[in-house]
């Protein structure tokens, strides 16, 4: 554990008292759980005060705990040019609840907020123009959720006839198959395959 990183998540748990209710260190990194409705004033203090001077936005992204009650963390990287640190803040949110836009602090964070959007649902309250960014207009549901589906819901081919592109429903020509990864030859039965009977040997 680097001594100094634990020190300076204590010491900013200090500054902000009852924000922030998780700490941890790994890689190098400081991380700190904070709560979302005091997402603004944590980022505020950690870009301005002297010993922080996390300045620098480098992404924003979501990860998904379908069993929590929170179940998303909106987790945002910062970095500090000046005492060359890297800070993680994870900002644990419910399902349909706003979390505060940083726009507003780090005009970069406006793709990445559209991003989480997109592929989570996370709504950002205060954002200048939240829609999606990497899937359709109407594309239906949140790819990186981990209840959506590994088909999707829908998918898109070009008609011939109609001389456009047409959405469908998604339509499986096999259905899925469970593979042991036993051997290259699934479904084989009891045939042996060659050099197999070594490894039989040896186990007995």
């Amino acid at each position: 554990m680097d001594s100094g990183l634990q020190q300076l998540g204590e010491a900013i748990a200090a500054a902000l008292p009852g924000a922030v209710t998780g700490i941890s260190t790994a890689y190098g990194e400081l991380s700190l759980t904070v709560e979302t409705s005091r997402l603004i004033e944590s980022v505020i203090y950690l870009r301005d005060d002297p010993a922080c001077l996390f300045v620098c936005f480098t992404d924003l992204t979501a990860v998904d705990y379908p069993t929590r009650a929170k179940r998303f963390d909106v987790v945002v990287h910062m970095l500090s040019p000046k005492h060359n640190r890297r800070i993680r803040i994870k900002a644990p949110t419910e399902d349909g609840v706003p979390v505060p836009s940083l726009t507003a602090l780090y005009p970069g964070a406006d793709w990445y907020e559209r991003e989480a959007y997109d592929l989570f649902g996370i709504v950002f309250s205060g954002h200048p123009d939240l829609r999606r960014i990497l899937t359709d207009y109407g594309f239906d549901g949140h790819p990186l959720r981990k209840d959506f589906p590994m088909t999707g819901y829908v998918e898109c081919r070009y008609d011939e006839e109609q001389k456009r592109v047409v959405y469908e429903p998604v339509s499986l020509t096999q259905e899925f198959r469970t593979f042991d990864f036993l051997s290259p030859w699934e479904g084989s039965g009891d045939y042996v395959l060659p050099g197999d009977e070594k490894a039989a040997a040896r186990r007995e």
